[in-house]
């Protein structure tokens, strides 16, 4: 038998390709849609991939599998549980016409890759369709299963969340039920040998669960040991929900598209396209308020000068979170990015459904384009100091764009809170500092998220000043003490999409 992880550093998301060395074939389970990594991966190994699975309809990414499907003629193997809300629509709407080659899994129903059995189980929570994949390689000669493909319902530390039914995709009152149904799915625990290793589909850093291990992979006797969310179950079902749904973080605005993009089906790429290179004068003339001009560059050198209505997404490890939280998917996009991370860049883009890529721009053209004189915008910082005197003597607003657990710990006086994955749905509860020429201070933990959210509101006409080290830099002032400020936390209820799911 044949494995391989292909993982998404930045979405924390984990593909695996299963081979069979004795057929040459093999299976991608929760691809995403740059595809012609599992396929070159496959063949650099003696391997066809003649199928593609998937443990859910997932939010944090678009799957591959119907790309699979049309690029290469994969089978597809996807859920049949969860009602008639949660069937896959697009099995029989191939691109020239007809059906693919699919199959519909219920409970305890088996499919084979080779001589490798794949046995299905129900396992909701996460989601309602959610199922888990049994692994036995009879080709070794084992009678016993080698690994577990938990998908989004078995983590290392951790389970998948339950509560996204309703904080993401609006369903209210979905969250407590799909704990509960979460809760039931543990019992399939106990019939698996504890030897058997858990392969997830995300590890630290996922919006899909609160505390997930950076260790890639565990075994279901440690998970059953030593997983807190599995320890608090022995306590019983009460105490199993509360625990649960404490301090899940606020999702990412596009985790309800992505959902009903994989439902429905997602667009057939055939293949990376890469989009032209421009001029930094063609980008100036871009109309920053209906396109977006995203900039990768780092946050010193956008704040210090960047094109007027641009956005501030360097690469770090949170891009495609901010990104997909802060531009519609069917926005036209414009690119300021080195040449050497434009396809990295790309492929990060379609992953998250941001397909309309018009063109792209080097930071030493841009840079060039700023030295001859030509228009720029810049976003202020301030040190804590400044920001006492902003609040306290200029009548400054406030806001903490980190999740409602950070805030509730400890914030700025009289701070409103909206966590930056939903910001854009909240913008008419940004504070305004009417009467003031004030600008808003924008606070996070250390300062990051709140230049991504400063960009944002900049964009949107808002003057903003970013509190430089966030909160961290706050408490350790030397005029005063943060922690000696007593005020009532102000947290903006964070909405549901009104989309469904």
């Amino acid at each position: 038998m044949f494995m391989r992880v292909v993982y998404d550093e930045m979405l924390a998301q984990a593909t695996y390709v299963i081979g069979c060395q004795r057929t040459g074939e093999a299976v991608v389970i929760d691809p995403q849609r740059d595809v012609d990594r599992y396929v070159d991966l496959a063949a650099s190994h003696g391997l066809r991939i003649v199928a593609a699975a998937e443990t859910h309809i997932h939010a944090d990414f678009l799957s591959g599998a119907r790309e699979l499907a049309e690029t290469v003629g994969a089978a597809v193997y996807v859920s049949d549980e969860g009602g008639d809300d949660w069937a896959y629509e697009w099995l029989d709407s191939k691109a020239g016409g007809g059906s693919y080659d699919y199959q519909r899994l219920q409970h305890g129903e088996t499919f084979w890759i080779g001589k490798i059995e794949f046995e299905v189980i129900h396992t909701p929570g996460h989601t309602p369709e959610h199922v888990s994949f049994l692994v036995t390689d009879f080709g070794s000669g084992a009678d016993k299963p080698i690994a577990f493909f938990s998908g989004d319902f078995v983590f290392v530390g951790d389970l998948g969340r339950p509560d996204l039914l309703e904080t993401a995709a609006g369903q209210t009152g979905a969250m407590r039920p799909s704990a509960k149904a979460l809760f039931q799915s543990l019992e399939t625990l106990n019939d698996i040998p504890d030897f058997t290793q858990v392969w997830p589909g995300h590890g630290s850093g996922s919006a899909c669960g609160k505390s997930l291990g950076a260790v890639p992979s565990s075994t279901i006797g440690y998970e059953r040991r030593f997983n807190p969310a599995i320890r608090v179950a022995e306590q019983g079902e009460d105490a199993f929900i509360d625990f649960i749904l404490k301090g899940q973080p606020e999702p990412p605005l596009y985790f309800a598209t992505m959902k009903q993009e994989n439902k429905r089906g997602p667009r057939v790429l055939r293949g990376l396209t890469i989009p032209p290179r421009v001029t930094a004068q063609t980008l100036s003339s871009v109309d920053a308020a209906a396109d977006v001009i995203a900039d990768t560059r780092a946050w010193d050198a956008f704040r210090a000068a960047h094109l007027p209505g641009a956005l501030s997404f360097p690469l770090t490890q949170s891009f495609a979170t901010d990104v997909g939280s802060m531009i519609a998917h069917e926005s036209d996009v414009w690119l300021v990015v080195d040449s050497a991370r434009l396809e990295e860049t790309v492929r990060k883009l379609v992953r998250i459904g941001i397909d309309n890529i018009r063109g792209w721009c080097s930071p030493d053209d841009l840079d060039a384009w700023f030295a001859t004189g030509n228009p720029s915008a810049t976003i202020d910082e301030a040190d804590a100091a400044t920001a006492a005197v902003i609040i306290e003597e200029a009548g400054g607003k406030v806001l903490d764009v980190r999740r409602a657990a950070e805030f509730d710990q400890g914030h700025l006086p009289g701070a409103v809170n909206i966590a930056h994955t939903r910001l854009a749905s909240l913008l008419d509860d940004v504070p305004s500092s009417a009467g003031s020429d004030a600008p808003l201070l924008v606070s996070c933990r250390s300062g990051t998220r709140s230049a991504r959210a400063c960009a944002f509101l900049a964009r949107h006409g808002r003057e903003v000043i970013n509190l430089r080290g966030g909160y961290i830099a706050w408490s350790q002032r030397e005029t005063g003490n943060a922690d000696s400020v007593s005020v009532e936390p102000t947290t903006v209820q964070q909405p549901a999409d009104e989309t469904p799911a």
